[in-house]
Parts: structure tokens; sequence; C-alpha cells
């Protein structure tokens, strides 16, 4: 049984102060919202019976010398039961989660996502599966003759140059970390020094949530974005509504801001970017030859399709990738050009509206922005960021402006799903 020395465990807010300040005092982080987000997945930690989901917290930043290692190195002395798993089994792993499971730390985690990392198949296969309860792994036991269950519900934190694979980022708070400028300056931490006052936090930690365990399983915070998101962020947010004061304001603002950031960033999956950039190629017209549509999209140099395999995109690969949408080329007669094979608008129209919504037509003139600049065809929103004033109260907003051009077209771009009569048809002139 944990006692509780100090006072300060008694004031959840207070506690997360000093979790925050921890943090700071050894590591330059982004943003603001960036250090109270990880300062709310610290404490979530510390009550990982409650959860349903088990957020991954993902540390990555472009070069070497950003601080990932140190960020990690404060994690684990201020987490709950830190399990380190550099050069661990999966068999390790795997056996060291429990109904009460250890706090995951994955450092340089290109040994086990990138190019070279063969033979780390179940340590990836844990990661991915660990974000949700009851997804257990399935192993045969040829001594009892029988089928193992083993749980892999666990929290995580990776740090690594680069992005993280889909999968991971996905289910994760991503802190993207960057070099120190010359006015920033943090203290050096000292492992013999320094761990053991941020362990004495842990333990605070540790005393304030698991006597509220029940409270906090309980719990249904009004969230500002849906879904994935929303299950991701759920236990970082209940975490600060618990603490109150003003950190039920401040990790909801991380929640839009980070999220906002992997938004903006354009790091969409190739298929999305694909159906973007093919609404841009089809401009107001309601069908298009494939020959056309493979041109136009091959024509951005800055967009993937043009060094798409050797020969580029080809008719084939871009059927395959339209395939799960439930698109299909089809034969159509064209002015001029006859028979051939294309495609119809109509056939996009329903995964353009789920999977990657048009903005607001006013905002959309002839493939370009008010300012002139490339418009992004590609913008999720969260329709409840009005209600937490996060616009006004902490100063940051969206940037409509990808990190990669977006195609354009010589047609005036249209909402998707627009109608059209007569039919409007590109020929094989253009």
């Amino acid at each position: 049984m944990i006692t509780n020395p100090n006072p300060i465990a008694t004031d959840g807010a207070v506690l997360l102060d000093a979790v925050r300040a921890a943090l700071t005092r050894y590591v330059v982080l982004p943003t603001p919202q960036a250090a109270d987000a990880v300062t709310l997945w610290i404490a979530a930690t510390h009550a990982q019976p409650a959860w349903a989901h088990a957020p991954r917290l993902v540390i990555r930043g472009p070069e070497k010398r950003c601080g990932k290692s140190r960020l990690l190195d404060a994690v684990e002395a201020l987490c709950r039961d830190p399990f380190i798993t550099v050069n661990s089994s999966p068999a390790a792993v795997y056996r060291s989660i429990s109904e009460d499971p250890p706090t995951m730390l994955v450092d340089e985690a290109d040994t086990i996502f990138g190019p070279k990392a063969d033979g780390n198949e179940d340590l990836r296969g844990l990661l991915n599966a660990g974000h949700q309860r009851n997804r257990p792994a399935k192993r045969y036991d040829a001594a009892s003759n029988r089928v193992e269950s083993i749980p892999t519900f666990a929290m995580a934190a990776l740090a690594g140059i680069g992005a993280m694979p889909d999968t991971i980022e996905d289910r994760a708070v991503v802190i993207r970390m960057r070099r120190r400028a010359p006015n920033e300056t943090v203290a050096p931490y000292r492992h013999r020094r320094d761990r053991p006052p941020l362990r004495q936090l842990a333990e605070q930690l540790t005393a304030w949530l698991r006597a509220d365990l029940g409270a906090l399983e309980r719990a249904e915070p009004d969230m500002p974005v849906e879904d994935r998101t929303a299950d991701t962020w759920e236990p970082l947010i209940a975490i600060a509504d618990h603490a109150g004061s003003h950190w039920p304001d401040r990790g909801r603002a991380a929640v839009l801001v980070l999220t906002a950031e992997t938004s903006d960033s354009g790091e969409v999956s190739t298929r999305i970017r694909l159906l973007v950039d093919c609404r841009t190629a089809f401009g107001d017209q309601d069908a298009i030859p494939t020959t056309v549509l493979l041109d136009r999209l091959k024509s951005d140099l800055e967009a993937p399709w043009a060094g798409y395999g050797p020969a580029g995109l080809t008719a084939m690969k871009l059927g395959v990738l339209l395939r799960e949408y439930g698109i299909r080329s089809g034969t159509i007669r064209f002015p001029g050009l006859g028979q051939a094979k294309g495609y119809q608008r109509v056939d996009f129209t329903d995964a353009w509206t789920r999977y990657c919504p048009s903005p607001d037509p006013a905002d959309v003139t002839v493939g370009h922005s008010q300012e002139g600049k490339p418009s992004q065809p590609y913008q999720p929103h969260h329709p409840r960021s009005a209600r937490y004033g996060f616009t006004e109260r902490y100063g940051s907003r969206r940037t409509t402006e990808s990190s990669r051009t977006s195609l354009t077209s010589r047609n005036e771009a249209v909402t998707a799903g627009t109608g059209s009569s007569p039919l409007r048809i590109v020929g094989a002139a253009e």
C-alpha cells in the first residue's frame, strides 16, 4: 500500500502542475499543449485498469538530438511501472503484460518498424492490438495441448526518427520534437540524482488515481473529437476532468492542437491522397478517361503518382487502389474518342463524402485559395472546437495550406457529389 507522504497528492491539479514542471525542467517540448498532453498521458498510465483504450505516446523528430530520448527518460521516471523493451524478446514482453500492465517504453522504435525490422512481427502485433481491451494474442501450448489467451492491453511510449506506421500514430498522442534553439535551455538530467525525486511524484500519482479507479472507469468526458481519436484521448481528458481547476480546459486544448497538427501535416494514407487528387482532377466533369485521369495525377511533380513504381501510377494500380472503396472503371463513350475505359464522378461521391469531405465551397476558387495559394481539398475539422473557445483562448488556428501541393485543373472545383445535366465529359483533346 503506497502511502501519501506529501499533501500535494491531495490536490490533483497541483500534482499535475508539478509533473509538468518536472518535464519542462529537463526537456524543451514543441508547444505548451504538447507539455500538457505528455503530463496527462503520464498520469493516465497510473490508472490503466480503468481504461478501455491504451493510448500510445509517439515521440518523434526529424533528426537526431531532438530530445526524444531525454523525454523518454523523464516519462520512464514518472510513469507507472516502466518496462523498457530494448532487446527484450517478444515472449518476455507478452508474459510481462497482466490485468494491471506495466507501461511499455521503446527507444529507437525504427528497430521495430523500420525497413530492417525483420523478426519483430510479434512485437509489432502486440503494439497494434494492445490499444484496446479484449484483443488477446492466441498461442498454442504443445505441452498442455491447449490454446492460451495472452493479454496485449498496455500503454506504450515509442521514440524514434520520423513517422511511425499509420496503425500506431492513428492510436497515439503524437509529439513532434525538434532541436533546441540557442535561446532554449534545460537542466541536465542525471539518472542517479534526478530520477528519485521524479519517482516520488510517480508514487503520488499512483496514490491519487488508484484511490478513484471506480470513478475514472465510469467517467464519460465530453470530448472535442470523435471516433478513434476520442477513444485515444479519453483517458487523458478523464484525468484532466478528475484533477479539475485549469486542467479540463488545457486538456481539451491539447487535443485540438495536437490533432490539428496531425491533420495539417498532410500525412494521409496513399488511398486518401488518391481520392483527394482524383477529386481535383475531375474538376466539374462527370466522367473522365482513365488515360486523362492518370496524366493529370502524374502531372503534379510533388504528388507521389509520377514515381509510383517504375512507370508511375498505371491503370492497373489505380484500379487496385480505388477498388477498396468500391470504385471501378467502365467503358464510356467520349466525344472525339469513342468508347474508352474511364471513371464516372458519381462512383466517387460516397468515398469523397466519407473519407475526405470537401471544404466550404465558398472558400474554394479555381484550384487556388483567395490568397493565391494552392487550395487544400482535404480539410478535416473538429465541429466542437468553438464550444471550448479553442481559437480565441489559446491563440492557435489551423492553416489551410498543405505541406504538399494538391492537384489543380483548368476546371472550376465544386463540392463532391454535385450532380449536373447534361453530362459533362472531358474529351480526348484535353
